[in-house]
């Protein structure tokens, strides 16, 4: 007899894997990553340390997050010829697709492509930590007809790839959140994204593959392009009335409004969203703006009484961002290059033991038709 088969709209409830790498354990408002809570880690930690615990299932000594952090340095550099490609494309291409282009070409550089062992994933995963932030500003100073910038070794990680995202030297404490927002961006259980990587990874394809149809997934405004929207819908509210106005009016006309509700978090905020909302209400203390942070949490409590939603990480990253002097058209290929080192770890973990993915369907179709 055959066995039953149970449609699954969106996968929704469907254990597609098991991992060891994180878990969103909802009721108890915790993003897990390797047995530590993701937020706790935001606050004590740095972005590298929760880089190579996801490589190498714990936290770094001293001496070990140094070694991590200048084998990035060392491999900063992006190949000239990638560079050229970028500035050849057309200058109304998307972000996300110039993303998507340069780490496919990116990948005719790799010599260890076609090697899936566990040492030689890590390097790869090393090198496009180092490349993809280089990749996400020179495509975009392409785009607009600015010089290509260079990394600096002599800042830290995260200043250096604000650096070239804006061309000024960051400040310790525009840093310090930036650095927030890579932690919180950078891995998150099973998002569609992450899911097309392991799919792709469980044909044995390559990771630098993986993560570029990771990129396609994230370019979806359903996915990782909610953040651009957030912003859009601030600017246009102009100010704390414009944007229960604005809200109001978007709901009426049954629009969706972006940076509310998530498949996980239904009840309850996003915890990644309360850590970004301190980290909001920090700068504008610092830069000014106090109206912009008015303006998030009157949306929020609007969404609140009128729909029961709560904000999720895009709602309150999004100005975040702004406040950081950082190009709006840039927001999704950041939230990409932070999450890189989560989809890295996941194709790593498909590598390792792997199972192609075949799912099935419920067929609806018309049967027994003939010519």
């Amino acid at each position: 007899m055959a066995t039953e088969q149970v449609f699954h709209p969106g996968l929704d409830g469907v254990i597609a894997a098991k991992t060891d790498i994180s878990y969103l354990d909802v009721e108890n408002e915790q993003i897990v990553i390797r047995g530590y809570d993701l937020i706790e880690l935001s606050k004590h930690v740095k972005y590298l340390d929760l880089v190579y615990l996801l490589m190498n299932d714990r936290l770094p000594t001293n001496i070990e997050r140094d070694d991590l952090d200048q084998s990035l340095k060392d491999e900063y550099l992006v190949p000239n010829d990638v560079i050229s490609i970028l500035q050849m494309l057309p200058k109304q291409m998307d972000s996300m697709d110039a993303l998507r282009t340069g780490i496919s070409i990116l990948s005719g550089f790799e010599n260890e492509l076609d090697d899936r062992s566990l040492e030689a994933n890590r390097r790869k995963t090393i090198r496009l930590l180092a490349k993809v932030p280089t990749i996400v500003a020179n495509s975009f100073r392409a785009k607009i007809n600015k010089e290509v910038i260079s990394p600096r070794k002599d800042l830290s990680y995260s200043a250096n790839f604000l650096y070239m995202l804006t061309g000024q030297e960051p400040t310790p404490a525009e840093t310090k959140v930036f650095d927030q927002t890579l932690m919180v961006y950078s891995e998150h259980e099973m998002p569609n994204s992450t899911f097309a990587a392991r799919v792709i990874a469980s044909t044995t394809s390559d990771i630098y593959g993986a993560l570029t149809g990771a990129v396609s997934s994230l370019k979806g405004k359903l996915h990782g392009g909610a953040n651009e929207a957030v912003m859009e819908m601030l600017l246009e509210a102009r100010n704390v009335e414009g944007m229960e106005a604005l809200i109001m009016k978007k709901l009426q006309n049954k629009h969706r409004i972006m940076g509310f509700g998530h498949r996980v978090y239904m009840k309850k905020m996003d915890p990644r969203a309360t850590l970004m909302k301190e980290a909001v209400l920090d700068l504008v203390q610092e830069k000014g703006n106090k109206e912009l942070y008015d303006m998030c949490v009157v949306g929020e409590e609007v969404m609140k009484q009128e729909k029961g939603l709560y904000p999720n990480l895009d709602y309150y990253a999004a100005p975040v961002y702004y406040l950081l002097g950082i190009p709006i058209e840039l927001y999704t290929p950041i939230f990409l290059a932070a999450r890189t080192i989560g989809i890295c770890a996941h194709v790593i973990e498909q590598h390792a033991n792997n199972r192609l993915f075949r799912p099935r369907v419920d067929y609806t179709g018309p049967r027994n038709l003939h010519p």
